[in-house]
């Protein structure tokens, strides 16, 4: 099986064409929200933790719209592997309406009630101040961008990732610049400080959905779709498509509030605590643009193969995207543990949270290969062949069974540095990683969702 892991030269073209834009897509986010992190940096230990906090609820909104997207790409991926364009537009006019009312939800919480959101997480007064002032304005984005996230997820499903690629570049560099400039009151403008941020977020929001829609419909595209073409399904597609995806929205949900389980946590054990979490999480972020990269590509041509009937390609394609994922995510790591003071120098905080840091960087640096392989197998294999049951149990049972206990027991019973709660909390991904790789080699994974529909 893996001696042909290496041989396939359309593979591995097929592969560049999808992965790179959106790795370069994916390095331009994780840069600028390092830079983000930085420019807040300056602004204490306090503004790090507000921001960070306030950004845990646009963390919430971005899985739910991964997991509405994820969906809908399982489906736009098959069709497209057929060319059935007109339930390609189907599937969007679907995951246009659940992404819209999901983020409309989460902008209700962020403008009428910031600071009794912000309260679950936090206890520290000065903390919940400075987030709810970020996030009453960044919340306000959260529809826009959610309009955005799903046309971007069906048209890289169908093979265009260049333009939601150079559309959210731009926007993202757009916002860098803003909130620097709104951040310190640079050309004039005044200083505000973390509201200069939020402006910032959501000026750049706005201008990506409008440029992004007006592209789209400027030019012949699966996603240019018109309301009619959009809202024609009826009960058997929709019942067939929220069988398929309702596994994947409820394992997103799950997972995010695991997540947010998670950073309540760590907030209660300290504002260096989190402080410490969330420099470390920008960093892992720009550490698994590689992997999002190649799990979103793994997911489109695996997901075109079974939509052709093609279940032998679909399985050679998983191979051979988690081999790559795990020897990737070694080198990356390594240079990871190797720079973490280089990235820490680049704070003005405390010692105690350069310490604590320091720790999460290094349990992080070498948990990367376990987290990236398991990343490949539940969003670029186990869901592109439509096994979003199984998927759903193996992520979400792993969080809250194992993850999220060991996290409480870590913190509040044995009192440990929150660096080793960190690390006990990867039990959840070994966990994971071992239901998911029996999963993978069973085969029984690979479904045409598509075939009946």
């Amino acid at each position: 099986m893996f001696g042909h892991l290496f041989g396939d030269r359309p593979f591995y073209g097929a592969m560049a064409r999808i992965a790179i834009p959106i790795a370069i897509q994916q390095l331009v986010a994780s840069l600028l929200n390092v830079i983000d992190v930085v420019m807040i940096g300056q602004l204490g230990d306090t503004a790090v933790a507000g921001v960070g906090l306030a950004n845990q609820i646009g963390f919430l909104v971005n899985l739910l719209l991964f997991g509405i997207g994820s969906g809908a790409a399982i489906f736009a991926a098959q069709f497209w592997g057929r060319t059935d364009v007109p339930n390609i537009r189907r599937v969007l006019g679907i995951s246009l309406l659940l992404g819209l009312l999901g983020g409309g939800i989460f902008t209700a919480l962020a403008t009428l009630a910031p600071t009794w959101t912000l309260g679950v997480y936090s206890k520290d007064p000065a903390v919940i101040a400075l987030g709810s002032g970020y996030l009453r304005l960044s919340g306000l984005s959260y529809g826009l961008f959610a309009i955005t996230f799903i046309y971007s997820s069906v048209l890289r499903s169908t093979g265009n990732v260049k333009l939601p690629m150079a559309v959210s570049v731009a926007a993202l560099s757009l916002k860098t610049v803003l909130s620097y400039l709104l951040i310190f009151g640079h050309l004039g403008l005044p200083a505000l400080g973390v509201t200069g941020a939020a402006i910032g977020t959501l000026v750049a929001r706005f201008v990506e959905c409008a440029v992004l829609l007006v592209l789209v419909y400027a030019r012949p595209s699966p996603a240019a779709a018109r309301p009619r073409e959009m809202f024609a399904f009826d009960g058997p597609f929709l019942r067939r498509f929220f069988k398929t995806t309702l596994p994947v929205m409820m394992g997103e949900v799950a997972w995010s509030f695991g997540m947010t389980t998670y950073n309540v946590v760590y907030a209660r054990i300290g504002t260096e605590a989190v402080a410490a979490v969330n420099i470390a999480g920008a960093v892992e972020n720009l550490a698994f643009v590689l992997f999002i990269s190649l799990a979103t590509a793994a997911a489109i041509m695996i997901g075109n193969k079974i939509g052709a009937d093609d279940a032998g390609k679909a399985t050679a394609y998983a191979w051979r995207f988690l081999a790559l994922g795990v020897a990737g995510a070694l080198a990356v790591g390594a240079a990871v543990l190797l720079s973490a003071e280089t990235i820490l120098s680049l704070y003005k905080i405390s010692p105690l949270t350069h310490s604590y840091a320091r720790g999460v960087l290094t349990v992080m640096g070498l948990a990367l290969w376990l987290k990236a392989s398991n990343m490949m197998m539940i969003v670029g294999i186990l869901r592109s062949g439509g096994d979003t049951r199984y998927a759903f149990f193996a992520d979400a049972g792993s969080v809250w069974f194992v993850g999220i206990p060991l996290a409480f027991l870590a913190a509040f019973y044995f009192h440990l540095p929150v660096y080793w709660v960190v690390a006990l909390v990867l039990g959840d991904e070994a966990v994971k990683f071992g239901f998911s790789l029996h999963r993978v080699f069973s085969r029984r994974w690979i479904n045409n969702v598509v075939q009946v529909v």
